[in-house]
């Protein structure tokens, strides 16, 4: 029952006036222009203004690897270098490479916009920044995707010629899973509708939620405090065929045990102050169906087009790009819209320092070898009447 008070003129009410409650605000985090959910950076901004402003918190991420997988473990070690600057929990699993290998490879973070300021002394990409577009002048007030990523800072910078230092791994908590050491333990099986390696590595997140008190449910909000933070979650090449059990390897059941684990995830985040980045190597997939169940079960999906070993690689056309970045399907959480970028073409240049994605700008004009590859075609010469006719064709280059 309110308690009463007294106005001016001594009648008294039993109507207060609403105070202003201080929300509690997680460090790294911050609630989307386009449905107020909470988002984090995935450490690239052009990247996050992709998937609308950032990763919500809550989702899982796909990214559907290249084919030499280097571009995508790349965007996973900006996910996780994110996570230390913004003092986030980390855990990464792997069934290849050592997770511990891996964080002590993360790129350095640089302060402010310096990176862009030795970009600009140095004369990286000089020709979009300091020298006017001579040719095709209408395309030169097109803006790109990073910048209008950068008009809103969120997120940090990071020079990929750099290793984060020990100091900077330390100031976190981080968890690791490598396979081959996981399946020398024994536990108890929980979740018996999936392969043993996928059952380990789900087993193994409910417990670093479970620990960390990231659960968003009645109980866990009563121990909340003040500095709460948000868990990252990174799988590395994960459906590789490492991560198949060798009594599963030829069954049909190893193809819907990764649709049950992406089931299981994404339903576990849902009530978890938690995001996850997945990287896998789809082109191992020879079921098309297979492949797009998953990017279903995600929600987000986003697959990378490396140029290397491609003959795109020596295409004129594409010689400002190292790849393409095809959108899948964007974040829909509790929104009947999506937030869609400017333009679905998009590319990614890989510089000494750091990683961009621009929409694609093809060249305007090319050489006569570029866009004339053959010759026209010579009409062939009639007889009687139509020859005169047909010889004023011959050998005519015809320019429209």
């Amino acid at each position: 029952m309110a308690a009463s008070t007294a106005t001016s003129s001594g009648v008294k009410t039993s109507f207060q006036k609403k105070g202003k409650t201080k929300a509690v605000q997680i460090k790294g985090t911050r609630p989307s222009l386009h449905n107020n959910l909470l988002i984090v950076s995935s450490g690239v901004p052009s990247f996050d203004f992709i998937l609308g402003g950032g990763i919500p918190v809550g989702s899982v991420i796909l990214i559907e690897e290249d084919t030499y997988g280097h571009h995508a473990h790349l965007l996973l070690r900006y996910f996780l270098a994110e996570g230390i600057m913004t003092d986030h929990q980390l855990f990464l699993a792997s069934a290849n490479e050592d997770p511990e290998k891996i964080l002590k490879n993360l790129p350095y973070p640089v302060e402010g916009d310096k990176l862009l300021a030795e970009d600009a002394k140095t004369g990286a990409d000089v020709s979009s920044v300091s020298e006017p577009m001579k040719i095709a002048w209408r395309y030169e007030c097109l803006p790109k995707v990073q910048d209008s990523a950068t008009s809103h800072k969120f997120g940090h910078s990071y020079d990929l010629s750099r290793t984060a230092t020990s100091d900077l791994l330390s100031r976190v908590k981080t968890g690791t899973f490598h396979l081959s050491e996981e399946m020398k333990k024994e536990t108890r099986s929980s979740h018996p509708f999936l392969c043993p390696t996928h059952q380990r590595l789900l087993e193994r997140i409910e417990r670093e939620i479970k620990d960390g008190e990231f659960h968003l449910t009645e109980n866990a909000q009563s121990k909340q405090s003040l500095n709460r933070t948000v868990l990252r979650i990174g799988l590395q090449s994960y459906g590789s065929t490492l991560w198949w059990d060798e009594g599963y390897s030829n069954k049909v059941e190893t193809s819907t045990s990764l649709c049950r684990f992406f089931h299981a995830l994404r339903a576990l985040l849902r009530n978890s102050l938690a995001v996850a980045m997945v990287t896998m190597p789809v082109h191992l997939l020879h079921d098309f169906v297979e492949v797009r169940r998953l990017e279903r079960l995600c929600d987000a999906a986003v697959q990378i087009e490396s140029f290397a070993g491609s003959e795109k690689e020596t295409n004129p056309i594409f010689q400002d790009y190292h790849g393409l970045l095809h959108i899948k399907h964007l974040p829909r959480l509790n929104s009947l819209m999506v937030s869609t970028p400017d333009s679905m073409d998009l590319g990614f240049k890989l510089k000494r320092k750091k990683l961009t994605i621009e929409k694609l700008h093809l060249p305007p004009e090319f050489s006569d070898s570029v866009s004339r590859p053959q010759e026209d075609t010579v009409l062939p010469s009639g007889g009687g009447g139509g020859a005169g006719c047909s010889s004023t064709l011959q050998k005519r280059h015809l320019d429209f």
